[in-house]
């Protein structure tokens, strides 16, 4: 379509009213690689020069073969003897997989492989041909093979025997006392058991390394877990008589209480089926562990200023008892060193008083003449009592020490004279109150 551009206005100059609005770059070299599908028939059309029609042909003749190696492979599954003479008339108690070869499929199989599988099987199976080598009337394994194609190709029919198939459940593993755990045999049980979920993705049950959000989602999930199974495929045919209503009615009411009970305990069984896993999985144990653990570290540090308090609290009194503990012993020691001095001192004094009396003795009690008289050693004994009374215990042993050696009279009475003197210049002694010692 051409388009036809206005012209400018008459008062417009491109020298004056031309502004660039930017500058190209500099140009830079890029390496550019063609791909895609039609790039690559391109070149193989180049490479063995080829046209198309030519190309197409060859390519159809190479996807032909890749069907036929597909559907050899599939082929090698072996047909059971019994199931040959499988009788077309209990087509419900069949196996459809295993009647097309498709028993390790099973509920994986996809429409062209069940189609695939159809067609091998009629190819081989076929009535005509078995006439042809003289069996006329062997065409019952032939039906069956027409029943599970109609169910397996009708996607209501197929799930309804999909959700009763129990050769696509994986038996669980035994437990055993030792050993590693077998995470792939439970991650082979909960993806057969997951095929019936209606919520898409089924989480795994994953492994020892599964973080522990993983594993309470796989629980959580199986625990409400959203069956699609219907058990319709077990239902009891319903008479297809108009005349016998109520026959009909109750069979119909029976199929569908027998739906519902079914339904029941097969979320009983998947739900034991969990609580088995849950109580041998290590870890659940790990992670209650761990859970344990931190609880258990965080209750260490919420509590560590009471426990700092308590533990200081303890020092304190413990120091405090041992404070006490020593005072009581020191002072145990001191009262007994007190003692000890005490009687010492009592041992000295003792000693000290029995060596001044001996010094009174040998002085003759201070008797000019021959024997002193009874009234002579009374007054002497009276004075040195007097003197003593006035007398620290330091006095005593001093004047002890002066006394002691001395054997003349004269010397032994001068050092009393002066004892009582300095008592009498003290103000502690009257020298009246002295009969000898004045």
């Amino acid at each position: 379509m051409a388009v036809t551009l206005t012209a400018p206005p008459a008062t417009w100059d491109a020298a004056n009213h031309f502004v660039a609005a930017g500058s190209l770059s500099a140009p830079t070299n890029m390496l550019i690689e063609p791909v895609g599908p039609h790039f690559l028939a391109h070149a193989r059309r180049l490479r063995h020069n080829r046209t198309f029609s030519e190309d197409d042909k060859i390519q159809a003749e190479a996807n032909a073969k890749n069907v036929e190696a597909v559907e050899e492979e599939e082929e090698e599954e072996p047909e059971d003897p019994a199931m040959l003479k499988s009788d077309p008339k209990d087509w419900k108690n069949q196996d459809h997989y295993a009647v097309l070869g498709l028993s390790k499929y099973r509920y994986k199989a996809d429409n062209e492989m069940i189609k695939r599988a159809h067609r091998r099987k009629v190819l081989k199976h076929h009535p005509d041909k078995k006439a042809a080598s003289g069996n006329f009337n062997d065409d019952a394994f032939f039906k069956c093979i027409q029943k599970a194609h109609e169910v397996l190709s009708d996607p209501v029919r197929r799930r309804q025997y999909d959700s009763v198939d129990e050769s696509a459940n994986v038996e669980p593993p035994v437990k055993k006392a030792k050993g590693d755990f077998p995470y792939k045999s439970w991650n082979r049980v909960f993806a057969a058991e997951g095929r019936f979920s209606n919520k898409h993705p089924v989480p795994l049950f994953g492994n020892e390394d599964s973080s522990r959000h993983e594993v309470e989602a796989f629980y959580d999930f199986f625990y409400h877990f959203d069956s699609w199974r219907t058990f319709e495929y077990l239902d009891k045919d319903i008479p297809d008589d108009s005349d016998n209503r109520d026959q009909k009615r109750y069979q119909e009411k029976k199929n569908k209480a027998d739906r519902a009970k079914r339904k029941t305990e097969d979320t009983a069984r998947l739900r034991k089926l969990v609580d088995d896993v849950l109580a041998q999985d290590p870890r659940i144990k790990m992670f209650k562990q761990a859970e344990k653990e931190a609880k258990e570290k965080a209750k260490w540090e919420r509590e560590r200023g009471a426990r700092e308090a308590a533990e200081a609290a303890k020092r304190a009194e413990e120091e405090e008892a041992a404070r006490k503990q020593k005072e009581e012993e020191e002072a145990k020691l001191a009262a007994a060193d007190k003692k000890a001095q005490k009687e010492k001192a009592k041992k000295e004094s003792k000693k000290n008083k029995k060596t001044i009396k001996n010094a009174l003795k040998e002085a003759n009690y201070f008797s000019a003449e021959g024997a002193a008289s009874a009234a002579q050693v009374d007054g002497c004994l009276d004075d040195y009592e007097k003197v003593s009374a006035q007398l620290e215990v330091e006095d005593i042993a001093d004047l002890a020490k002066k006394l002691e050696g001395l054997k003349v009279s004269a010397d032994i009475h001068a050092v009393f004279k002066e004892t009582a003197g300095s008592l009498v210049a003290a103000g502690k002694l009257k020298a009246e109150e002295l009969k000898v010692m004045a």
